[in-house]
């Protein structure tokens, strides 16, 4: 199973920790760890390239697991509004969909949130 947990600070997302193999098919042909690996580069991607922030992530090939933090996500480190809304509005969605995913995939995924402070 792969858990997902949300970390936020006063409510804003600011990023996330995966841990887990998902389990649902074999190495190197599971869709589900796919779609997961998609969308957490597409994160980072986003972030970098298009929000022009600094994404300080990590990904153990070996065990699959990753840790992201956004600071510019939070208005402690971030004054542009509109850019601390579009970090923390994008991990969200990313959030928000595999709250969708996990409707199907109960057995395999795990989705938590973690108030915390950064």
């Amino acid at each position: 199973m792969t858990t997902v947990t949300f970390l936020k600070s006063g409510g804003f997302y600011y990023g996330f920790e995966e841990q887990g193999h998902t389990g649902y098919g074999e190495s190197g042909d599971d869709v589900l760890c796919a779609a997961l690996s998609s969308m957490t580069m597409l994160i980072v991607n986003a972030i970098e390239v298009s929000y022009g922030c600094d994404v300080d992530y990590k990904i153990d090939e070996v065990t699959t697991d990753i840790s992201l933090t956004v600071k510019s996500a939070l208005p402690k480190y971030e004054k542009d509004e509109r850019k601390q809304f579009a970090v923390s509005g994008l991990i969200q969605a990313y959030y928000l969909q595999l709250m969708d995913l996990i409707e199907d995939y109960y057995e395999f995924l795990d989705v938590k949130e973690k108030e915390t402070e950064l």
